[in-house]
């Protein structure tokens, strides 16, 4: 066994704390549970994999994954890990390309031989199954309709404990069954008559792990050119969940409830900040449709656990707004401060909390965190907020942000000196890790990281059109960087933020700068279009470039001591691009969030450097 030396998923998931597991049927993960095995792919082989038909090899889908590409192949498998294991959990994102009659993609577990195995298998006709295979006799052990479509990333997880089978498809459970076929055996990959797409495979020595959602969109001037027009309005809302929501414990709240109410889905609450107050380990908090505009600041002060965490997100298929425009500081006066406990629509000091499908508007701040670890914020809209859209700082470690929108943000009290689309500054707390946001239009920064000094991890992210006057400030102070990438008071700390597959454009100052830090940051495969100063300014620190891509910038890159391979300016030349249309990654999502696959800004000659979006 050889898993990747450059693995994203498994490093990532011992900090980055599971707050989805206690949501789901059976024991969860603890925060102790093993990582036994990981492959991402990025090292562009299948060593350590042993294959059984198909045509299996690494390709290019947005980074490094594995594809079966042979339709036709009647049984295409590949397993790792060894006979002896026994009880642990595997998870792999799954995306299948094409589903022939009959066919179907799956995950193996326990495969004792190449016929002898459990599996969780995504079939034709929008089923899910989780099956015990024996040679020819398949038994079906559980089953969920689930919509199933090609070109759309699934995270599958199989848990086998003793006598027990677990499955689930994005952290949604589809059943489970007591089975005496098989003790231990290996993982697997397979597709029946179907081409599909792996990555991200895990495996721990625990419950079910957590689940790793997809990434985000827009549309931004064609230049770096300053308007005066406002704000975009808003744009299509992701996807909200197509399941019940899930956990032992379900508060419900509603426009037209009652704080005295029970919180059921018949005897709805009133206020959120009620429904925290009711709050225990493992609840979760399902918003009914509406917007809710308190005239306080909603407090989540308890803790969840890391079996049990605690869920706020939108009623399934419903749509929620918390709107803070009535709350105090929106906006501050002129030179004035927020007082801490009154900063953020959702003001966040609480631990293992997951914040699901909310759109937050008008606050002062969107969401403010501080000394809160182990969050996972997801698929969240903040806009048009009186400060940073999304902003963590102090003792703040183990937060995951995913498909964040992020834009519109202002803060007139300090003449747009401070509003970032996300901030993660001014603390410390490893394991922080951003994923698919989109920020954009933000009177300061798309992404600053001022003074915090643990590296973060930022992928598969864009930030344009960030540090224009969109609303008239007066003496319009606005820094207009992408990714800020740390700085401070000199002497400045040295944090190796690591930031790769992301793209900035139309900002009004740089794609992506270290801000001073002194740090080895790592960028690889970045790309840094028309921004209104340097693609890449890394000029103070020692960073390493790799395959990275700056074309119109003014320079494209400021290196000082920093060192590069196979970047645009490494390899000289000129960079036309096969597409400058933004609009498919900043359109609609897919269909599970993810940014539909687009040419924007890939080099025309089809050389492989720069993000894939």
């Amino acid at each position: 066994m050889r898993p990747s030396p450059h693995r994203r998923l498994a490093p990532l998931l011992a900090a980055v704390l599971t707050a989805t597991v206690a949501l789901l049927a059976g024991p969860a993960t603890t925060a102790s549970a093993a990582t036994m095995f990981s492959d991402d792919f990025t090292d562009g082989d299948t060593a350590g994999w042993s294959r059984s038909g198909g045509n299996w090899g690494v390709v290019t889908d947005g980074s490094p994954a594995l594809r079966q590409s042979d339709a036709g192949s009647a049984n295409a498998r590949l397993f790792a890990g060894s006979t002896g294991w026994t009880d642990y959990t595997v998870q792999a994102r799954v995306k299948p390309l094409g589903l022939g009659p009959g066919g179907h993609v799956g995950l193996l577990a326990r495969a004792s031989g190449a016929t002898r195995y459990y599996r969780l298998a995504l079939l034709p006709g929008d089923r899910v199954q989780l099956q015990a295979v024996n040679g020819s006799a398949v038994t079906v052990l559980a089953s969920a309709t689930r919509t199933v479509t090609t070109g759309v990333w699934y995270t599958l997880a199989v848990e086998v404990t003793g006598g027990t089978v677990r499955g689930s498809v994005d952290g949604v459970p589809v059943g489970q069954a007591t089975s005496p076929l098989v003790a231990a055996g290996r993982i697997g990959l397979q597709t029946v008559s179907s081409s599909a797409t792996f990555d991200d495979v895990l495996v721990r020595d625990g419950g079910i792990a957590p689940t790793t959602p997809p990434a985000p969109t827009h549309t931004p001037p064609p230049s770096p050119t300053p308007s005066v027009t406002p704000p975009p309005t808003t744009p299509p809302v992701t996807p909200p969940p197509t399941t019940e929501p899930p956990g032992a414990v379900v508060l419900v709240v509603a426009t037209d409830g009652d704080d005295t109410n029970p919180g059921t889905t018949a005897r709805p609450l009133r206020t959120i900040q009620r429904a925290h107050d009711l709050a225990e380990p493992g609840t979760t908090i399902a918003v009914r449709g509406g917007t809710y505009a308190p005239t306080s600041t909603i407090r989540i002060l308890k803790d969840g656990t890391a079996d049990h965490p605690i869920t706020l997100m939108n009623y399934p298929g419903e749509k929620v707004v918390i709107d803070g425009e009535n709350m105090p500081y929106t906006p501050g006066a002129v030179g004035s401060s927020i007082p801490r406990a009154d900063r953020g629509a959702l003001h966040v000091e609480g631990d293992w909390w997951r914040f699901v499908g909310l759109e937050i508007i008008r606050g002062p701040y969107g969401i403010f965190g501080v000394d809160t670890d182990n969050g996972s914020y997801e698929r969240l809209v903040t806009r048009d907020n009186y400060e940073s859209g999304l902003h963590l700082q102090g003792a703040s470690g183990g937060n995951r942000i995913v498909d964040l929108d992020s834009y519109g943000n202002r803060d007139p009290r300090k003449n747009g000196e401070s509003a970032d689309g996300l901030a993660i500054k001014e603390g410390s707390g490893s394991g922080n890790v951003v994923r698919g946001a989109r920020l954009w239009r933000n009177s300061d920064d798309g992404f600053d990281a001022w003074l915090f000094l643990s590296p973060i991890l930022i992928e598969d992210s864009v930030a344009y059109d960030n540090g224009y006057n969109y609303w008239n400030l007066p003496d319009y102070a606005g820094d207009g960087n992408g990714f800020k990438h740390g700085g401070g008071n000199d002497p400045r700390p040295a944090v190796d933020h690591v930031t790769r597959n992301s793209m900035a454009w139309g900002n009004s100052a740089g794609g992506f700068i270290d801000n001073g830090n002194p740090g080895t940051l790592l960028f690889e495969r970045n790309t840094a279009w028309r921004n209104g100063k340097a693609g890449f300014d890394v000029s103070r620190s020692t960073s390493r470039l790799s395959r990275n891509l700056a074309v119109g910038n003014s320079p494209d890159v400021s290196p000082g001591s920093s060192t590069g391979t196979d970047n645009s300016w490494n390899l000289g030349g000129t960079w036309p691009l096969a597409s400058t249309d933004p609009s498919t990654i900043t359109g609609p999502r897919a269909a599970d969030g993810s940014i539909p696959t687009s040419a924007f800004l890939r080099p025309a000659s089809g050389v492989d450097v720069g993000a894939r979006l």
